[in-house]
């Protein structure tokens, strides 16, 4: 047998890729399962963002390999989206780089910045990806804890207390996955300042700002921010479109130079017709926002609910996918989702598999109708 590369001796498979298969083989042996555990919108992209994909079928360049660097008119739409919403102004030749998902981003980031043994900064809780591409790379990961008792922000009397040695990236992600916590603008000016203090490469990871959240911010929104900071963002979870695979990073013009030079290494252009399809919807008005936003607000009162039944304790400020709710004092988080799982069916994921900070905590997906959520609330 040939023996895998060292590399994967840091990191595990993927929980939910391993979950989500033991949830499946309970659903041929017929079980009534009710998976409330990921995050992947059920709702449809918008009807006009469809039919610009259809329509771009016959255009002549349509399945020609395409430009690394995306068509120009879709880095126009992402510079002109950042522009409308966050008041931040890009350079679309330049400082806009279009991305299959922003998960590849977290890797072509890393891997255009990091060396081995470098260290990087990450959220705990946090979002996995953080610390596994990390350590495929061969760089090291240095938790930061975020917690309830400073909202879910950034201790920054603690950040300055640890070993900043050899420290080359911070990995933030609001609005907050899973807890759905916002930021505020002064955590972001914190946040540039302590990068720029000690040379840091602040990353936001924002695919949530959308979703019922009334307050979208940005951090290249402060002053200075590019001199330090990139954002990477999502049509995923905005415009229900997470299959299509279309994200962005958007930042300083010698910073998306690096990212460049490992993307264009890694694939050879985004389909022009997913392109057509991401134009079209980030030119969409403010009305798809509000219309998506009442269907999650209905679904999020009755996940409410739910959580009442299992005692647990939740913010009715956070935003995002996700309810993020504190389980009764001395129940640990896999077991109380493992005994909801055996004993009535229902899949929704433990605090834990997001860092030792979410032990305590389950987590609920939106990404659910609420006839399901009716029923679920029913067996409990």
């Amino acid at each position: 047998m040939i023996k895998p590369a060292k590399r994967l001796d840091t990191v595990q498979e993927y929980y939910f890729s391993k979950k989500l298969r033991e949830v499946r083989g309970l659903a041929a042996a017929g079980k009534p399962i009710i998976n409330m555990g990921i995050g992947s919108p059920d709702l449809q992209p918008p009807t006009t963002v469809l039919e610009a994909i259809q329509g771009s079928l016959g255009d002549a360049s349509a399945h020609k390999y395409q430009s690394y660097q995306g068509l120009p008119e879709l880095r126009n739409a992402i510079a002109a989206f950042y522009k409308n919403k966050f008041s931040v102004e890009s350079n679309p030749e330049n400082e806009v780089l279009p991305l299959m998902g922003s998960k590849e981003g977290i890797m072509h980031i890393s891997m255009a910045f990091l060396n081995e043994g470098d260290k990087v900064l990450i959220p705990n809780p946090g979002y996995p990806t953080y610390t596994s591409v990390t350590k495929l790379v061969g760089a090291e990961p240095l938790f930061y804890n975020l917690s309830d008792a400073t909202n879910w922000q950034p201790n920054f009397e603690e950040l300055e207390a640890q070993d900043l040695t050899d420290v080359k990236i911070m990995w933030v992600n609001y609005p907050h996955m899973p807890t759905g916590t916002n930021a505020t603008l002064e955590t972001f000016k914190k946040l540039i300042a302590f990068g720029k203090k000690h040379h840091i490469l602040i990353i936001n990871d924002n695919p949530y700002s959308f979703i019922l959240n009334d307050n979208p911010i940005s951090i290249l929104q402060v002053e200075g921010a590019k001199d330090i900071a990139l954002e990477l963002n999502s049509l995923s979870k905005t415009f229900n479109m997470a299959g299509w695979r279309v994200g962005m990073v958007i930042g300083k013009e010698s910073y998306i130079n690096e990212i460049l030079k490992v993307k264009s290494n890694m694939d050879s252009g985004m389909f022009y017709g997913i392109q057509k399809g991401a134009i079209e919807a980030l030119q969409l008005s403010d009305d798809w926002f509000l219309a998506q936003n009442k269907i999650y607000q209905e679904r999020r009162n009755l996940i409410w609910q739910l959580a009442d039944k299992l005692d647990a304790v939740y913010n009715k400020n956070s935003t995002g996918l996700f309810v993020w709710a504190k389980i009764p004092a001395g129940k640990k988080s896999e077991e109380v989702t493992d005994s909801v799982l055996y004993d009535y069916d229902i899949f929704i994921t433990p605090g834990t598999i997001f860092g030792s900070q979410g032990e305590g905590y389950i987590r609920f997906s939106l990404c659910v109708t609420t006839d399901i959520i009716k029923e679920a609330i029913s067996r409990l």
